[in-house]
């Protein structure tokens, strides 16, 4: 494969990179065991009887409309690129307001997307978009970056831990849309 291009852009890239496909079929799930209150065992994988497909771009949540929610100008676009052929991307939220993760800091970050095409995937694209993610969260001073997933998404979970990112909060009833989805939240601190 030749080499991967990270390119960092701005919002005017969103429609292209809208059209990064993010859907994932789910054969496993984690299954959450409260030890003690705030403290999670290890999360458990567990066979789901019958798979299932997800795409978060089939709800109103399409990363070509955050536009529309938020104020991105100073939020970083990172597009991965196979030769001329956009094969990835990734989106820093930073310093906004209303987004409930940054929690009213400056300092703090949140991978707000990760995507990858589905002929690119397990192949490094991933890492080498969170690695730019994660370079320029340190360039602008903070202190950590967030990143929420789901039970449901057990491969994106595995990615973020190999990264270094620990499992901090875990919130049942978050999804209105789908109740048995747990929103899990994960950190890494950034030196």
């Amino acid at each position: 494969m030749n080499a991967i291009k990270v390119v960092k852009e701005n919002k005017r890239i969103l429609k292209e990179y809208s059209k990064i496909p993010i859907s994932f079929v789910v054969d496993y799930e984690y299954e959450i065991k409260q030890q003690d209150y705030g403290k999670y065992e290890t999360l458990l994988e567990e066979k789901k009887v019958e798979s299932y497909s997800v795409d978060f771009d089939s709800v109103d949540d399409n990363p070509s409309r955050l536009g529309e929610r938020f104020n991105i100008d100073n939020w970083p676009i990172f597009v991965a690129y196979h030769d001329s052929e956009v094969v990835g991307g990734a989106i820093i939220a930073h310093d906004t307001e209303g987004v409930n993760m940054l929690e009213g800091k400056s300092d703090l970050a949140v991978l707000w997307d990760l995507r990858v095409c589905k002929e690119f995937r397990s192949q490094g694209v991933g890492t080498i978009l969170f690695k730019a993610c994660l370079d320029w969260a340190t360039e602008h001073n903070c202190t950590r970056m967030k990143i929420e997933t789901q039970n449901t998404n057990v491969k994106a979970c595995k990615f973020y831990a190999k990264q270094g990112a620990k499992l901090i909060n875990v919130n049942k009833n978050i999804y209105e849309d789908n109740p048995n989805e747990v929103q899990l939240i994960w950190n890494i601190d950034i030196k």
